[in-house]
């Protein structure tokens, strides 16, 4: 059966992003439209260039986090750690640049020919997007096709760019500039205004097949509540409420009925040191999630339910 997928941002954790996929593809799902936020913007276009939910996991799996915080000039000259990423905030409004992650997408979009909006669409259309925000303007971004609003022509922009938008969280990355006449916006993370865009495919009419959504069901302890009060671990406070909190209240009955629900057992969105020890039991929560969700799941029903 065709779907389209959803894909809920939440860092590190989306390698059970990647679980829930494998779980997808072996019950013979194929992915027709594809979105995501921040870590599931990720997800998204690797699939959509064509990966498999297995090669995710290995890409996952494999990735040395620590080379994307890459060091400053600062730290290079010896300067103190926490004082170059105290320069780096106020200087770029963000510690660290962003530059490796985008450059390791690119680089993996490359292998599968799969490099612009253009050689992900069909018919003049792209069926991968991609949320990011607009602080500057207060307004989200669906990318590629609100790029017009820029001047840019929407299929020619590099995914690989959008991805690092969409993953820009909030002074932990800097921001990226897109520039337009005589002004600036400032692009961060998709996921302070739609963590969870499930209505992205919607329309009025009744669809021909069913989209599913893949969120991460957050059971962490915030950084503040573990007695860490430097100023690092109260703006990763700040920046985890508003991803993974700001869409939950809103959810529509109609719209958890199509979640799979997926459970990051403790593991925070900026807790890269964890990957190594929780990668596998996060893969296996995603393919176990997708599983019990199928159980249950008919098409038949939600359109009798919903339509």
């Amino acid at each position: 059966m065709k779907i389209d997928a959803v894909f809920e941002g939440g860092g590190v954790k989306g390698i059970a992003l990647a679980g829930a996929v494998c779980c997808l593809e072996d019950r013979e799902f194929k992915f027709e439209n594809l979105a995501g936020t921040s870590a599931g913007a990720i997800v998204a276009s690797l699939i959509a260039a064509g990966y498999s939910g297995r090669e995710l996991k290995d890409i996952i799996l494999q990735i040395n986090y620590t080379k994307f915080l890459e060091k400053s000039i600062l730290d290079k000259f010896k300067i103190t750690s926490f004082l170059g990423k105290a320069i780096n905030l106020f200087k770029d409004k963000g510690v660290y640049s962003g530059d490796p992650i985008e450059k390791y997408i690119e680089e993996l979009l490359k292998i599968k020919g799969k490099i612009r909006f253009k050689d992900v669409s069909r018919n003049g259309k792209s069926y991968l997007k991609i949320i990011a925000s607009d602080i500057t303007r207060g307004d989200m971004l669906i990318l590629p096709d609100d790029l017009i609003l820029y001047g840019m022509e929407p299929l020619e922009f590099p995914i690989a760019t959008a991805v690092r938008m969409s993953i820009g969280i909030p002074l932990l990355f800097k921001p990226v500039k897109l520039k337009y006449k005589n002004e600036t916006s400032f692009i961060v993370d998709g996921g302070i205004l739609s963590n969870y865009p499930i209505w992205i495919f919607d329309g009025e009419d009744t669809p021909t097949w069913p989209t599913f959504g893949l969120k991460l069901i957050e059971d962490s302890t915030s950084l503040t509540a573990r007695g860490k009060n430097d100023i690092f671990s109260f703006v990763f406070d700040i920046v985890g409420t508003m991803i993974n909190k700001n869409e939950e209240v809103y959810v529509k009955h109609k719209d958890w009925v199509r979640t799979i629900g997926i459970p990051t057992l403790g593991v925070g969105a900026t807790q890269f040191n964890k990957i190594n020890t929780m990668g596998m039991k996060l893969f296996e929560s995603g393919y176990n999630s997708a599983e019990e969700f199928l159980k249950t799941w008919s098409f038949t029903e939600y359109k009798r339910m919903f339509m």
